[in-house]
């Protein structure tokens, strides 16, 4: 449990706006403004982090528009952390510019960008209650008790939570102390939201339902939010647009579709979702031969003959067939023998053992287990060639 000084500390850092500033951000007109609209909410330019000889975040370029749902998404190191204490002011960048609603923030204090924040580890202040905690950054900022508590009465009934004002933060579940935590945050309507892995640590019920109550807010505020989380499945849900991350770097910028459907290199194509990757070396007539001088059909393309393919394809684009079974023309059609069979509810995983260095995962909807093939079964893969994808970087 932190400490109440350290709470404190956290939210003044986030969430406090000097009377200076007023209301942040928002409205300001600057040079930068095309016809009196702002291009975007968020703008990072060559943006760097190093820290000695490490390099934290590689020069980077993106932008966020107004009312996007962003997630920043990938392993542990990969940078998206870092982008997010850029972008609140927590650290300084080594290099480039940020901009918020065309001005430029880079060095301007985290109190006042005006930008709201939910932390992982749900930052309540333990002394106080539900009411108050989420009062607090309306305190700060003077607010009249009447707007006060008119807010509070609003952001409470926008998370479920009303009649839960008196409670103190251990009288709460994890999943009620998480939704304090998104209403402290919502009540005084901050332009754009940072969430920290704000799930984390839920258990997987619950964190589907949070997911669920944060859409449905952010479609109501129609507010910017960027998102960091290494949950693949999470990004998918939730994204209007994924950053994906690694080694300080954007891997993919673009829709859950896009990324999904459409991974620009291997990195991608193995971190969002199931693939099989095949490798093997153009043979003409648009096939490629693999090991074991088997080949199969790619997606149309101008490859030179000789070069060296790395092909996509998802587990659920493969249909497992009999031996004797009949397979239509042009579909890539490959025998082996199933090594192994995971049953997960909905869906059945049977991984099929093609060549001594090849194997293959077919995905498909589950029957009961006297239906289902079993390991040693002789069994052909078939998909089309159309649902592949050719990785090119």
């Amino acid at each position: 449990m932190q400490t109440i000084e350290e709470v404190q500390r956290q939210e003044q850092t986030f969430s406090r706006r000097s009377s200076s500033v007023g209301e942040g951000m928002t409205g300001m007109k600057t040079s930068s403004f095309l016809g009196g609209q702002v291009a975007h909410a968020i703008a990072l330019n060559g943006i760097s982090k190093t820290y000695g000889s490490v390099t934290a975040l590689h020069p980077t370029d993106l932008s966020v528009d107004k009312g996007e749902f962003l997630t920043l998404l990938g392993p542990s190191g990969s940078g998206k952390t870092s982008l997010l204490n850029l972008i609140a002011g927590a650290t300084a960048p080594t290099t480039g510019a940020i901009l918020l609603d065309g001005r430029n923030i880079t060095q301007m204090p985290p109190r006042e960008r005006g930008i709201g924040m939910v932390f992982q580890n749900y930052a309540l202040m333990p002394h106080m209650t539900v009411f108050d905690n989420v009062a607090y950054p309306l305190r700060v900022r003077r607010e009249p008790t009447s707007t006060i508590r008119a807010k509070v009465t609003e952001a409470l009934e926008r998370v479920g939570l009303r009649g839960f004002e008196d409670r103190k933060p251990r009288q709460l579940s994890g999943g009620q102390q998480q939704r304090v935590g998104i209403a402290r945050c919502v009540v005084y309507s901050p332009a754009i939201i940072m969430m920290d892995e704000p799930l984390g640590a839920l258990d997987k019920n619950l964190r589907e339902q949070m997911q669920g109550e944060i859409k449905r807010l952010h479609n109501e505020l129609g507010t910017t939010i960027i998102y960091v989380t290494h949950d693949q499945e999470e990004a998918l849900n939730m994204s209007d647009r994924i950053c994906l991350m690694s080694a300080g770097r954007i891997a993919q910028l673009g829709t859950p579709d896009e990324l999904y459907f459409e991974p620009r290199n291997r990195f991608v194509a193995e971190f969002i979702g199931e693939s099989n990757l095949i490798c093997g070396r153009v043979t003409g007539g648009g096939r490629i031969t693999m090991t074991g001088n088997r080949s199969i059909a790619v997606p149309a393309g101008a490859w030179d003959e000789g070069s060296e393919l790395t092909l996509m394809v998802r587990p659920e684009k493969i249909r497992l067939a009999g031996a004797h079974d009949t397979v239509a023309d042009g579909v890539n059609d490959l025998s082996g023998e199933v090594a192994s069979v995971s049953f997960v509810g909905g869906m059945t995983r049977v991984t099929v053992k093609v060549e001594n260095s090849l194997t293959i995962t077919a995905k498909m909807m589950s029957e009961r287990a006297e239906s289902r093939v079993q390991p040693g079964a002789p069994v052909r893969l078939c998909w089309s060639p159309t649902d592949m994808v050719v990785l090119k970087e």
